[in-house]
């Protein structure tokens, strides 16, 4: 059952009567720029075709009742209970209530109505593997409090606002890219997001190529150690980097040849990390006017090279996800694959044509289980509107 109609119908079983409105965000995928965005860098995301879904009317109580129906539970909490964290019976709130929770604080917390609501929500897309359902959850959440508290903000405030809830209410370190492809997604179009100005423009996908998402199903096991490492050691490529280039305060200010002119003065991991980041920002500046003009064959390749950057460079990737990228490397209709997200486990994004995009899903599912025993996930996707109210017919 899609979760469209799940969410209508438990709503229905719920509450004895249909809901008033309908949300949905979407998830995202990451087409190129990792671990780019702590860099002050550019991103390539994409909103797909997979979302949170959130049926919902105004409460005639002070409470919020959610049931999220994916897990058959329940967390009712009032205004004062999200400041706690709390639910209204005292008990600390369950981790996925904390994020519509978050984002009612963060509202809050900017001045807007979150009125108490009863409200269903459900997601199809798969959660831990990268495709951020978290930032869909929050996103469909503001939508939903837009609707019930009357007031307006654009996308991108939206984002903003999810982001300082995973940070600092339900406790996540994320950057602004999951929640503003999710606000602001476009159908059928990448964006680029400038992750220091937070100016961002469409790119056109061409019509006869899709996204084929392929889970591992190896979950991700980044570390905090290890997430901390690789920052650590961009920062402390700008401080040694910025003797010779004055006024450098991220990555993002270092050009290619600055680089490859000052690379020794690094050391190790740090110069190894460094190049990823330096080099990825200058792919992600160079794709623009590839996709611009059509050239989808060519993109394919940047997005190749990003994955030996972050497999040899950044060193995120694992065996499972080499292998998925080179098998599809290896397919009809393929055009670039790479692992997207953290890495360290999860999904590849492969840009396939429409017409090779079954068979390929099929062969590269076969080829990976029988070279790692593992069953993967591979979903065909194409880009999507961003977060918004659902028409209930």
């Amino acid at each position: 059952m899609n979760p469209r109609t799940f969410v209508l119908q438990t709503y229905q079983q719920q509450f004895g009567k249909p809901p008033e409105f309908l949300a949905m965000a979407p998830g995202r995928v990451n087409i190129l720029g990792e671990h780019v965005d702590y860099n002050d860098g550019f991103v390539l995301p994409a909103a797909i075709d997979r979302a949170t879904w959130v049926a919902f009317s105004p409460a005639d109580t002070d409470v919020i009742t959610l049931i999220a129906a994916d897990f058959k539970e329940e967390s009712s909490f009032t205004a004062d209970g999200i400041t706690h964290k709390t639910d209204t019976h005292g008990t600390p709130l369950s981790e996925w209530a904390r994020y519509p929770a978050g984002m009612a604080w963060a509202l809050t917390q900017a001045g807007l109505r979150s009125p108490a609501m009863k409200a269903v929500f459900a997601s199809d897309i798969p959660r831990g593997s990268g495709l951020s359902s978290s930032a869909s959850i929050e996103m469909a959440f503001a939508v939903a409090w837009s609707t019930l508290g009357g007031w307006t903000l654009p996308p991108m405030q939206r984002a903003l606002l999810g982001q300082k809830a995973e940070n600092n209410y339900v406790g996540v370190s994320c950057g602004i890219m999951d929640q503003f492809a999710s606000a602001c997604g476009v159908e059928d179009k990448l964006l680029l997001l400038d992750c220091r100005s937070l100016d961002w423009q469409v790119l056109p996908i061409p019509e006869d190529i899709v996204l084929v998402i392929a889970d591992t199903t190896v979950r991700r096991k980044l570390t905090t150690s290890g997430y901390n490492e690789r920052r650590q050691a961009c920062e402390e490529a700008v401080r040694i980097l910025s003797t010779d280039l004055p006024g450098i305060t991220a990555l993002r200010d270092v050009t290619v040849a600055d680089f490859n002119r000052l690379s020794n003065n690094l050391t190790g991991l740090v110069e190894k990390r460094a190049r990823h980041v330096v080099e990825e920002i200058d792919r992600s500046q160079q794709a623009i006017p590839l996709l611009q003009a059509g050239d989808i064959r060519e993109f394919g390749q940047i997005m190749n090279a990003c994955h030996v950057s972050l497999r040899d460079l950044y060193e995120v990737s694992i065996p499972e996800l080499n292998t998925m990228v080179e098998i599809a490397q290896g397919l009809p209709g393929c055009l670039g694959a790479r692992l997207t997200g953290a890495g360290f486990g999860g999904c590849t994004i492969n840009l396939v044509k429409k017409d090779a995009a079954p068979t390929f899903s099929i062969n590269l599912a076969d080829a990976y289980q029988q070279k790692t025993g593992l069953k993967p996930e591979i979903t065909i996707c194409r880009a999507s509107q961003g977060a918004r109210l659902m028409a209930m017919e």
